[in-house]
């Protein structure tokens, strides 16, 4: 199995690069798509080399998702707790973007270590925003509490107008996927993947990860949820977290794993998919290659060390009549 990275490659390598070549005034103005409509804007300009600014763009929330202003719950705060000092932010940002980022080169500190992690961070900016509702309600649950101001059922975006459900309690969060998937091949694909995915989790050297179960139909926990949510044609995916589960370290792993997860088991699906056409590809052309050898044999007929054709009917009345 193949886990996803937190930071954006391209990102961390564009702020590396500006970081290593300060004394260059070079101007820079670059805009990329990645993770489902996630969409990243940099700039550097001549006149400020110093100064980066970021711009992320979110897909717009589905009505049941929690947001504010385009930003997930306690995207702001986290965003404030994760960078702290040397970073602003823009408020309103940038035409079309959710969030802007002012980044001051000359403000971080000069030691390469210390900088480099905490461009890596930045290059994580998607964990931070989108996974702050999941870390709120996980910070509690390693407190055995439940955050007041959340609903019974908790509905948090990870894909455009798509969602997934929590149900916060004080000694555990069960977590369900509606599975959707646009390609039928995709669909009985990932149907299988995940049914193998579920009975790999009973295996004794997963028994302290979260239990997991796959279901055709919605789970009772999604009770309340609004009816067009609920449409799965790869079925529903439900994970129990535990307090365990997200104690100290193991907080943000589990944050990553989880608002991926419909990313990471695409991404299966289509390398599945992949392998399988290579295979039958492979098939295809030795098949090919073993007709190509298959030459038929020419066999004539001769007497008196001279050849002869069969005649046909015609011909043989055709030589009659002489």
């Amino acid at each position: 199995m193949i886990l996803l990275q937190s930071h954006s490659r391209f990102l961390l390598q564009t702020l590396l690069t500006r970081a290593q070549n300060l004394d260059k005034a070079v101007e820079l103005d670059y805009q990329w798509i990645e993770f489902d409509d996630v969409r990243y804007h940099v700039q550097v300009t001549m006149k400020n080399p110093n100064i980066l600014l970021l711009s992320v763009s979110l897909p717009n929330p589905p009505p049941e998702a929690m947001s504010f202003d385009g930003l997930p719950l306690g995207a702001i705060e986290a965003i404030k707790t994760t960078y702290g000092t040397g970073f602003q932010i823009l408020d309103p940002p940038r035409d079309g973007f959710s969030l802007t980022l002012k980044l001051n080169f000359s403000k971080i500190r000069p030691d390469e270590a210390f900088r480099n992690s905490l461009l890596t961070k930045l290059a994580s900016i998607r964990e931070v925003v989108m996974g702050a509702p999941l870390k709120i309600i996980f910070e509690h649950l390693a407190s055995r509490t439940v955050a007041p101001e959340l609903d019974r059922l908790v509905a948090i975006m990870h894909r455009p107008n798509e969602t997934f459900f929590l149900v916060p309690q004080a000694d555990k969060v069960t977590v369900a996927f509606p599975m959707r998937f646009k390609d039928s091949v995709d669909t009985i694909l990932a149907t299988s993947f995940l049914k193998e995915f579920v009975e790999a989790r009973r295996a004794a050297a997963l028994n302290n990860a979260p239990s997991c179960s796959w279901s055709p139909t919605a789970p009772q926990e999604l009770e309340g949820a609004p009816k067009e949510t609920l449409s799965a044609n790869a079925g529903f995916v439900t994970f129990v977290i535990l307090p365990r589960h997200v104690e100290g370290q193991k907080l943000d792993r589990t944050v990553w794993n989880l608002s991926t997860f419909h990313a990471y088991v695409s991404y299966h699906v289509k390398c599945s998919e992949g392998f399988m056409h290579t295979r039958m590809r492979r098939r295809v052309e030795s098949m090919i290659q073993a007709l190509d050898q298959a030459k038929p044999l020419e066999k004539t007929r001769s007497m008196n060390n001279k050849s002869f054709k069969r005649l046909g009917i015609n011909d043989v009345n055709h030589t009659n009549s002489k």
